[in-house]
């Protein structure tokens, strides 16, 4: 029996082969953690009914410009500290092999990514995209036509990890099948921590996106609650970047049922179906009481002071009745 060990990083392959006439080879994945830092490691990447909040990786291709730096630079200071930025180069063409994409996702644990590039035929060039399984699910590819950076904007900025308000214009947004892609692949990049409630001091950043004639326009705002004299503050918008003015190039979608299964949810996070139970058009909860028929005349009254009966005293109805009643001699 000849059998052969070879490990890379944490997975064993054996090959084993029995007999020289009939050769069988088995492949087995074997991930056993040594210490608890490895373990612990390992559990994390485990799936879960509620996952963690995604995180992006920026990518910088091999041939980047100027702008396209800074661009990604500004896009990883909105996503901090969810995000990892990836500063050396690397050869890589999405559309035409996404294999080391999906090698930097599972390595560092992200499904969202930025791409930066910039050539000839393709000058200044951004593409977003999103992993389901570590495969690539959609991509986007958008061209920079007008940009105006962070640092060229001299005014306060949000702090970190802020929540962006995210509003979407434009009729295409809502009929155009590619925009409705796009506009799902923002939300999921920009949508920020996971809150189930915000509080009116904490919208403190907006990101507009419009699209109109072909064109996506990109605005970021921060938000300044002013006096107004009443207890509802005057909002108002100051221009904070970066701003950005796409076009729209190549994409990559995927199918219809491959899209459906990447939304599907386990049983476990689906909210169970309570009977009784409805809500109004403003939110208010509603719950049905189903009663046997009462009896009003066995109904139990308020008890009040004025109302009871004071010894001594007795009413006609009952000394007519103790009149009635028949005596009886001992």
């Amino acid at each position: 029996m000849l059998k052969i060990q070879l490990r890379i990083t944490d997975i064993h392959y054996s090959l084993t082969d029995i007999h020289t006439e009939h050769t069988c080879v088995c492949v087995s994945f074997l991930r056993k953690a040594k210490t608890r830092r490895s373990k612990r490691f390992l559990q994390s990447r485990q799936p879960k009914l509620t996952e963690d909040q995604k995180s992006s990786m920026i990518i910088r291709g091999g041939n980047t410009s100027q702008t396209v730096s800074q661009a990604l630079k500004d896009v990883y200071a909105l996503k901090k500290p969810n995000a990892v930025l990836y500063k050396r180069k690397n050869m890589v063409r999405p559309f035409d092999d996404s294999t080391a994409l999906e090698f930097f996702s599972k390595k560092s644990d992200c499904s969202l990514f930025l791409f930066g590039s910039h050539n000839k035929k393709r000058p200044n060039n951004l593409i977003f995209g999103r992993m389901f399984d570590f495969h690539v699910l959609d991509m986007f590819e958008l061209g920079i036509e007008r940009f105006v950076s962070l640092r060229d904007v001299k005014t306060d900025t949000c702090p970190e990890g802020t929540k962006p308000l995210l509003v979407f214009a434009g009729e295409l947004f809502e009929t155009d099948r590619e925009h409705q892609r796009l506009r799902s692949l923002l939300t999921d990049f920009f949508c920020g921590p996971r809150v189930s409630a915000v509080r009116l001091a904490g919208l403190e950043h907006v990101l507009h996106f419009t699209a109109l004639e072909g064109k996506i326009y990109m605005r970021s705002y921060k938000v300044l609650l002013k006096k107004s004299g009443c207890r509802t503050p005057r909002i108002q918008l100051q221009d904070m970047g970066p701003s950005f003015d796409f076009v729209m190039r190549r994409n990559h979608m995927a199918s219809d049922d491959l899209y459906k299964t990447a939304h599907r949810q386990p049983r476990g996070v689906k909210p169970k179906k309570k009977k009784n139970i409805s809500h109004d058009a403003f939110g208010t909860r509603l719950g049905r009481l189903h009663m046997q028929k009462q009896d009003l005349d066995k109904l139990q009254t308020r008890k009040m002071k004025g109302l009871r009966k004071r010894r001594g005293e007795q009413t006609a109805e009952t000394a007519a009745a103790a009149a009635k009643a028949p005596r009886t001699d001992e």
